[in-house]
This record gives structure tokens, C-alpha cells and sequence, in this order.
């Protein structure tokens, strides 16, 4: 079933758990993730970042669209990271039913002024809101930017934040980073922090750059109230490693049908990890 944002996050809210929001980049990988979310029976969010559209173009919505609706689970068809007013309107009238604006690079008035302006127009026509208060940290040049220091999130200053746009839902900076953390840098999230947002906000709360932060800080993380972690790098990982390893040397491997399957299976161990992490699996039935 296909589902605003607004309503996805609201019962993970009530009920305590987390949804992954999978960033796909083809249609191979969306049809995995939806497979591994049916047999998981957990809700799923499809993100898609501005990047990622660009390669799999708005065409391809209407036919995530249609398969979300033949689903028997919760989905939500979320743009990730939008960078201007434009690129809203753009999502919305793809099809899309969810949109995240992130001016959280800019002073607090000016986030203030262009998540507002997304929220009147996504309210109007029924679709959900992410804004982003405080900046995720960069780890690499892939994907999602970044920046070079982590600006924490002030509780007060996100009461306010929520208050002023009428945002549905809210990406805080606790300590995380976009990206895969090389191997001389350790994340660590702030988890009192954490819990003063969830007691100050009580609205459901997102985490970005969840690959590669331990599992035992996220699992906290998401009994301290983040109701949606942003999954991207760890899933690519497993799908185009396996798809090399696949490929290796043969020159003559060539169908897409004998190359992809085992990639789908490798991601969809580690997109069944996260769905278990995150306690979102046997959930779909709250809806």
C-alpha cells in the first residue's frame, strides 16, 4: 500500500521502532528491497536522493507507484535531501509522497523560511515533510554531501524550527556522517542529546548517515525515539560487491538476468539486518 510519510512515521512513533529508508538506484535494487520488506512484513521507505533521480529520471515513479500499491506492506516513495523549493514541486509532481528539503547548510532563518515555503505547498496537496536542523557530517565524495564539522542539533532551537514550518518530521545531527567512515575515524552518536530532542520535539525524529555506525549505538538510537535511519551506503556496498565478484573475468557474462540475482540477494541480507535493527519487521501489520 502506498502511504505518506506523515502516516508511516506517526505509528513508528506511537509504537516505538524505526523504518528504513533504503536509498535505491535502479530497479533492480528497489525490487529487492520491496521483496525483502514483504518477506520481513515491515513497512519501507524508498528514498531517492537528487543524484539518484537524476539517473533513474521521474519516469520511473509511476512504475514504483504501481508496485507499491500491489503490496501488501506500508510503502512511502520519499525524495531525499532536496535542495531547493523547485526540486519539491519537481518530486511532487512525479508522485512522490514524501519529500525532504535540507537547508540546514544555511542560517536557522533562512532553513526556517524555505522549509516553510515546502510545507504550505506538500501540505496542500497532501504530501508529507522532512526538514533538517543541525549538519551531518561527510565522510566521502559519494552521494549524499556533507559538512566538514557536525553542527549538533539544539533542542530548543528545534521546538522552534517544528513550531515555525509545521514540519512532519525532523533530521537531527547527533554525531553521524554521511557515507562509509574510513578506518581511522569511529562514529559515535550522542545519545543524551538524543533523548532530550525526543522529550523536547515529540515528533517522529530521523537519522542520517546510518551505515557503518555500530549496531548496538543504533539500536539505542532507536529506543531513544529516531523513528526513520536513512540506508544507503551499506546496501550499495553488498549489491555492487557481489555484482563484481560475479562478473570477475568473464568476458562473456553479459544478461542482466544471470548477473543481478546474486548482487539482490547480497543486499537484501544486509537491508534484513537493518529492518531487524531497527525492530521494524512484523510491523507492517500496524497499519
Amino acid at each position: 500500500m502506498l502511504i505518506t510519510g506523515k502516516e508511516l512515521l506517526d505509528v513508528a512513533h506511537a509504537h516505538n521502532f524505526a523504518v528504513p529508508a533504503f536509498n535505491i538506484s535502479d530497479w533492480a535494487m528497489f525490487t529487492g528491497i520491496m521483496d525483502i520488506s514483504e518477506e520481513k512484513d515491515a513497512p519501507v521507505i524508498i528514498a531517492i536522493h537528487p543524484d539518484e533521480v537524476r539517473h533513474v529520471t521521474t519516469d520511473l515513479i509511476q512504475a514504483i507507484r504501481s508496485r507499491a500499491h500491489r503490496s501488501h506492506v506500508p510503502v512511502v516513495i520519499h525524495w531525499d535531501h532536496g535542495g531547493s523549493y523547485e526540486q519539491m514541486i519537481t518530486a511532487i509532481q512525479a508522485g512522490f509522497t514524501s519529500v525532504m528539503i535540507d537547508a540546514s547548510m544555511l542560517p536557522f532563518e533562512e532553513n526556517v523560511a524555505i522549509t516553510k515555503k515546502v510545507v504550505e505547498t506538500a501540505h496542500g496537496v497532501g504530501i508529507s515533510v522532512e526538514g533538517e536542523l543541525g549538519t551531518i557530517g561527510a565522510n566521502d565524495s559519494y552521494g549524499e554531501s556533507g559538512a566538514a564539522e557536525i553542527l549538533y542539533t539544539d533542542p530548543a532551537e528545534a521546538v522552534r524550527f517544528i513550531q515555525e514550518t509545521g514540519v512532519d518530521s525532523l533530521a537531527v545531527a547527533i554525531g553521524t556522517s554521511h557515507g562509509l567512515y574510513p578506518a581511522e575515524k569511529s562514529p559515535e552518536l550522542k545519545l543524551d542529546l538524543l533523548k532530550e530532542l525526543k522529550a523536547a520535539t515529540g515528533i517522529p525524529l530521523v537519522l542520517h548517515g546510518g551505515s557503518s555506525n555500530p549496531d548496538d549505538e543504533i539500536g539505542k538510537s532507536v529506543k531513544l525515539g529516531v523513528n526513520k535511519i536513512n540506508i544507503s551506503s551499506d546496501i550499495k556496498v553488498s549489491y555492487h560487491q557481489r555484482m563484481r565478484e560475479v562478473l570477475g573475468t568473464d568476458v562473456k557474462l553479459r544478461e542482466p538476468n544471470s548477473i543481478q540475482p546474486e548482487p539482490i540477494a547480497a543486499m537484501k541480507v544486509t537491508a534484513a539486518q537493518k529492518i531487524d535493527l531497527f525492530d521494524a519487521a512484523g510491523k507492517a501489520e500496524l497499519y
